[in-house]
């Protein structure tokens, strides 16, 4: 009876340590995010971030697969990319108390592999001191205001090809790894052999993907690339490595950049164009899923200067690990819509990216015709910003085709960039409204125009 009397005694400490310490985490977790006043609780933070980290983990796959290309360490991008998310969901969480998850930004990965190495010939560390220096460029424009008054000055059909060409630009590349385009010398792309596994891999990875989204299926593009790894691994054209293990060493990548390589080497106009990217796309994905989330309300206080400053700040850190341009991602949409409205969402999916570091073998396995899907899947839902642009309007809807459809073309987001703003600025001003012109948009232009000049490649 004694030994009973004691064991439940013992239970009850055992319980009421628990409620303790959850009631502290709760205490903590409110301190720090003010659930109640933002109408959430702990359990539906936590439940929105890891539906987040869901939709966007595809990056630890797909990033390194991109930038190792460049000859960059892979295992070494997988571990900067997985740190890069980490600290720059944090920072988001912490700073900014914003449910935004942050990654390497899809295009300005694929910029910075497939144009500024590949194309233009720099080094994968000029590259990254681009990004860095960017970033630099990206905190001095948000801390001063001149960030919002770019947003405001740049025409809204441009800002839509901009997205939508980089969802072109992505498609290509998507279409180029899976083996389905291929080079052909008399029309200079041309379809590929699509009975080989590859493609064929890679075909049935996109309808996976699709398939799952339009049922709604959490974490489809996940999904699909993971069936086409498990696939290729059965038909023995992928080597099973084990799932878990030790974080590989980042070293290889770990401030390896080259700043005075980037300032000396010609890489101007990559800078330009990285922070054009980075403040078009961060801002409007930072303002659109807080919309959604009603956290940025007329005639209400709202964080968005200081998730503007987080964003900016992950750009530098990401870039002193090894990787491209972080930006907040839009599948922070998904989070929002399972109930997320704070930074506790961010911090859970800051400790999943971490957690994601002791997969690096399954990371390794997972072949290109794997991620290419991916790639095609985003490609298509950028491509949305189609909808957006004044077509009715020659002189914005001219500029607007002529950005999109130069990126994948011409195999740069640079050359879409500037082919766009030079014949906007043209366009009003022989038409007679040039006095619509936004000073932003005139600036950016004569950037670009002194980029031909003086850079052109």
């Amino acid at each position: 009876m004694a030994g009973l009397l004691e064991e439940q005694h013992t239970r009850s400490l055992s319980f009421g340590c628990v409620e303790m310490t959850s009631a502290k985490g709760g205490k903590m977790f409110e301190r720090l995010f003010k659930l109640k006043e933002h109408g959430t609780t702990v359990r539906t933070e936590v439940i929105a971030g890891v539906t987040t980290f869901l939709t966007m983990s595809y990056i630890i796959f797909v990033n390194p697969d991109i930038l190792s290309t460049t000859g960059m360490d892979r295992n070494a991008i997988f571990v900067a990319t997985c740190l890069a998310a980490a600290l720059g969901s944090a920072v988001m969480a912490l700073v900014a108390n914003w449910p935004i998850g942050m990654a390497p930004g899809m295009g300005l990965n694929a910029f910075f592999a497939f144009t500024v190495v590949a194309a233009l010939g720099f080094t994968w560390q000029q590259a990254l001191g681009a990004v860095f220096i960017s970033g630099i460029i990206f905190l001095f424009l948000t801390v001063t205001g001149v960030r919002s008054w770019l947003i405001a000055g740049i025409p809204h059909s441009l800002r839509s090809a901009i997205a939508t060409g980089i969802g072109l630009f992505l498609g290509i590349i998507a279409l180029k790894n899976a083996g389905i385009v291929v080079d052909n010398p008399a029309t200079l792309v041309g379809l590929g052999d699509l009975k080989q596994t590859g493609p064929l891999l890679a075909i049935l990875g996109f309808f996976v993907i699709a398939v799952l989204d339009a049922l709604n299926v959490r974490g489809s593009i996940l999904i699909g690339i993971l069936v086409v790894t498990v696939l290729s691994m059965f038909l023995g054209v992928s080597e099973f490595q084990g799932i878990v293990s030790a974080p590989p060493s980042i070293a290889p990548t770990f401030l390896q950049l080259d700043i005075m390589g980037a300032l000396h080497g010609g890489l101007v106009h990559v800078i330009l164009v990285f922070v054009l990217v980075e403040v078009f796309d961060a801002t409007g994905t930072l303002i659109g899923v807080a919309k959604r989330a009603k956290l940025v309300e007329e005639g209400k206080p709202s964080r968005l200067g200081r998730a503007l400053l987080a964003d900016s700040s992950a750009i530098v850190a990401g870039s002193l690990m090894g990787t491209s341009s972080t930006t907040a991602y839009v599948e922070s949409a998904s989070g929002v819509q399972a109930g997320g409205r704070t930074g506790l969402t961010a911090l859970t999916i800051s400790v999943l990216f971490l957690a994601a570091l002791f997969i690096s073998p399954l990371a390794a396995a997972v072949p290109s015709y794997a991620t290419a899907p991916a790639l095609l899947y985003v490609a298509g839902l950028m491509m949305r910003e189609l909808t957006e642009i004044e077509w009715d309007d020659l002189t914005e809807a001219a500029p607007a085709a002529l950005t999109a459809i130069a990126m994948p073309f011409t195999y740069s987001i640079a050359n879409g960039l500037a082919f766009g703003f030079v014949s906007y600025v043209v366009l009003k001003v022989c038409t007679g409204k040039w006095n619509v012109i936004h000073p932003a948009t005139q600036l950016v232009a004569a950037l670009f125009i002194v980029r031909f000049a003086f850079f052109a490649e």
